[in-house]
């Protein structure tokens, strides 16, 4: 794993991931229900192993909550 400086819901964070999986797992442990967006650009799940993060990268992590 590389450590690099990214913008991880909007607050810049030290990570050690290659992929965008990585990065959503130090998010949450969930499997549904998340969505994921590397510089604005929502990347479908199945290419979150895929996906290769690069340093300085905008990445967002949202979870959908239930609730009323």
């Amino acid at each position: 794993m590389t450590t690099m400086n990214i913008t991880l819901n909007g607050h810049a964070t030290e990570v050690e991931a290659d992929t965008l999986s990585e990065i959503v797992r130090t998010v949450t442990s969930r499997r549904t229900g998340v969505a994921a967006a590397v510089g604005g650009q929502v990347v479908p799940r199945s290419e979150w192993d895929t996906t290769v993060v690069h340093d300085g990268d905008v990445i967002e992590v949202v979870a959908a909550v239930q609730g009323g």
